[in-house]
């Protein structure tokens, strides 16, 4: 039977008899316009609460049309040139698109621009260059030959980046293209605030204003054949502007420098160790966020609305895990579901009344075209959201695009169906409680909580061939049975390790911001941490963990792993791998065979000592170990791609480590394709099949009794404690 309610659906024009049949069949209580669509009066009339897209700086073009140098800039580097003589000439535009980007041949070139001679690593000095402004070309006089140059301009971004996406996508032609703006200057700030106004005053129908979302987009730089050039989901690099660099400066002392964004073409990506001038202008930038965000935000109440945030586009600023984001008043979020990992994302932020989630597959027609079944993805889509809502609901769930694209596959539709009601069904039986966590785990890294579940990730829920072995371990944590927070090593040299930590995980590949880098230099981090597992805690390393190079080890850590990497200075030094251990707690579940996927490997790593228990030893190099120190635990993981398995793998580590193994057994399956939840407040269980394949599992209770349970593909089933 349908239930309804909890259920946003996206509606557009000229559709409204299939939208209504949709809406019965979903139970769905609000509606939201799709991007580039409006919503007809009889949907309006349904009765469902209405949300409104709304784009504070793009479709804003007889505005900013007539203010050009007021759109956004960013930072790009130039290609590299080679010089074959002393002069050379560096195209500024080359391999960008130039429907997106223009130079800012306004400000002066030589006060915000570098010219750098890469290979010396010297930026020039403004004697030796020159920009030509009517070919976009820098000149360079007294190059040395054979060396590389690029030049490091300010650009202003012309057409927004998410409409282009947009537009390119649904090849909507001729459609004028909507200019961005940036509010830092005063005259536009002005009037986005004014058009807000009137854009209240005209839309009385609204219920919730859907802010998508509000100033300055992540980064996300197109190529010259249209395609993504650059994409950093977090990244600030669309954030600059002569007049905010030059407030930078009064307020912090010092001038940034290009390079402070650029650096060496890396754009500052969440996987670089952040830096001194990147924490402070992401403070500087997120301030003034804030502050306009809060004035929207009055004014949407003033009116009588509610304000959600979506989780994407112009998000970049507003920070929501960074302290003081419940100051702004924000009723709800809303953000694409990918995955568990992108679930938590938006279901942990603090300080709103309601999460919304929008799930996949985006109706669009990348995904609705004959030949394709989108029920699958739909289907493997809330599975992977599922794990995690059971550990921290959303309040609301939705779909985004066009319905009728969606309307012309009836087998889809069916499954969103089903989806719906079995969201209702979970929500009302847990009543927006957490299951039980029965471990304290904290993931350890550079950025700790203001990058909770965004670590090893490019873009949103699109983690990468060099990754995905580390982003595994947040989607596997994602729906497992323990309490997750982030923390970073600072907050570890401030004020320790917390007193009810179970299990901190940390790791990633060398020199980034997870595993830390020249963090690892300082003795007080390497005392605090190994006092804390020496007295009982447990630490478990993943990749390359705490890896520099110093004194002898690459691990700086090692002794607590009992693993460290060859780094070819001491291959004179023998190394003995003891005899790997066949049957373990941790191994328990793994496939008959003993295989188990361990992603991209991690070479030449070994044990330090015999005394180390290798679990896995491959090739000559460690996949997974445990090392006994003092009465706490190390365990060295060199990856872990997310499976079913690989989740399971992960849970006994954690329970091992931290020597609560006897503990396991409570609230587990059997089957590692199933999970348990359990709720003590309500005294209810379910057993979730992540699966599109029949399953039969054993369940334990805490009381020691087991229930053989079976599952239909994707199923899930209640049961009473």
């Amino acid at each position: 039977m349908t239930t309804t309610g909890r259920f946003t659906l996206p509606g557009e024009e000229n559709f409204a008899e299939k939208t209504k049949e949709l809406a019965k069949l979903w139970g769905a209580d609000a509606i939201r316009n799709s991007d580039g669509t409006r919503l007809d009066q009889e949907l309006l009339n349904l009765g469902m609460k209405v949300y409104s897209a709304y784009f504070p700086t793009r479709a804003h073009n007889e505005w900013i049309s007539k203010h050009m140098d007021e759109t956004p800039q960013v930072y790009l580097m130039s290609e590299r040139v080679l010089a074959h003589e002393d002069q050379v000439q560096i195209p500024l535009m080359d391999r960008y698109f130039d429907q997106q980007l223009r130079p800012n041949r306004d400000a002066d070139p030589h006060r915000y621009w570098e010219v750098i001679d890469r290979t010396a690593g010297r930026v020039l000095d403004q004697s030796e260059w020159s920009l030509d402004p009517d070919q976009d070309l820098v000149r360079v006089t007294g190059a040395t030959s054979m060396h590389e140059y690029t030049a490091s301009f300010l650009a202003y971004i012309i057409w927004d980046p998410v409409e282009m996406y947009n537009h390119l996508t649904n090849d909507w032609g001729d459609k004028e293209h909507e200019i961005p703006l940036d509010i830092y200057h005063p005259a536009t700030r002005k009037f986005v605030m004014d058009a807000y106004w009137q854009w209240l005053d005209e839309n009385p129908a609204t219920d919730v204003v859907r802010f998508t979302t509000f100033f300055y987009q992540f980064t996300l730089i197109f190529d010259q054949l249209h395609r993504e050039k650059l994409v950093d989901w977090f990244g600030y690099a669309c954030t600059v502007s002569p007049q905010a660099l030059d407030d930078f400066e009064t307020r912090y002392g010092y001038r940034l420098r290009p390079e402070d964004f650029i650096n060496k073409g890396s754009y500052n990506s969440s996987f670089c160790i952040p830096g001194r001038a990147q924490r402070d202008w992401i403070d500087f930038l997120s301030d003034f966020v804030r502050e306009n965000v809060k004035t929207m935000v009055d004014m949407t109440h003033q009116a009588g609305k509610e304000a959600m945030m979506f989780l994407g586009d112009q998000w970049i600023g507003t920070e929501p895990y960074k302290p003081g984001f419940e100051k702004l008043g924000l009723d709800a979020v809303v953000g694409s579901v990918g995955d568990g990992t992108t679930l938590r994302m938006i279901s942990d932020i603090p300080g709103v009344r309601y999460t919304e989630g929008r799930f996949l597959p985006y109706f669009f027609p990348d995904t609705f075209h004959e030949g394709n079944d989108p029920s699958i993805e739909g289907l493997d889509n809330w599975r992977k959201a599922r794990r995690a809502i059971l550990r921290s609901p959303i309040s609301r769930m939705g779909y985004g695009g066009y319905p009728s694209l969606a309307a012309k596959f009836p087998k889809f539709v069916q499954t969103v169906a089903r989806i719906a009601d079995e969201f209702r069904d979970l929500h009302d039986r847990i009543k927006g409680r957490a299951a039980q966590g029965q471990l304290n785990v904290a993931v350890l890294n550079s950025w700790g909580a203001m990058r909770s579940w965004m670590a090893y990730t490019v873009a949103h829920a699109l983690p990468n061939k060099q990754t995905y072995s580390y982003y595994g371990v947040l989607e596997a944590l994602s729906g497992m049975r323990v309490n997750v927070r982030f923390i970073s090593f600072d907050d570890i040299l401030a004020h320790g390790v917390d007193h009810d930590l179970d299990v901190i995980i940390t790791g990633g590949p060398a020199d980034t911001a997870f595993s830390g880098g020249g963090v690892w230099k300082n003795p007080a981090l390497l005392e605090t941490l190994r006092s804390w597992v020496d007295g009982g805690g447990a630490l478990v390393g993943i990749g390359q963990p705490t890896a520099l190079e110093r004194e002898g080890r690459f691990f700086q850590l090692a002794d607590v792993f009992g693993v460290d990497q060859e780094r070819f200075h001491t291959l004179s030094v023998d190394k003995y791998f003891p005899k790997v251990t066949e049957k373990h707690f941790i191994t328990a579940d793994l496939p008959e065979d003993g295989k188990a996927d361990f992603g991209e490997p991690v070479v030449n790593t070994y044990p330090i000592n015999g005394d180390v228990t290798l679990l896995r030893a491959d090739q000559g190099q460690v996949q997974l170990a445990v090392n006994q120190y003092g009465i706490g635990r190390g365990v060295y993981l060199s990856g872990l791609p997310y499976s079913a398995v690989n989740a399971r793998l992960l849970e006994r580590i954690l329970f091992y480590a931290s020597g609560q193994q006897d503990r396991y057994g409570d609230w587990s399956c059997t089957n590692p394709h199933c999970e348990v939840a359990y709720f003590p407040q309500e005294g209810v269980y379910c057993v979730v099949n992540n699966t599109d394949q029949p399953q039969e599992t054993s369940v334990r209770q805490a009381d020691g009794q087991v229930r053989d349970i079976v599952l239909e593909p994707s199923a899930m089933v209640w049961q009473q404690a």
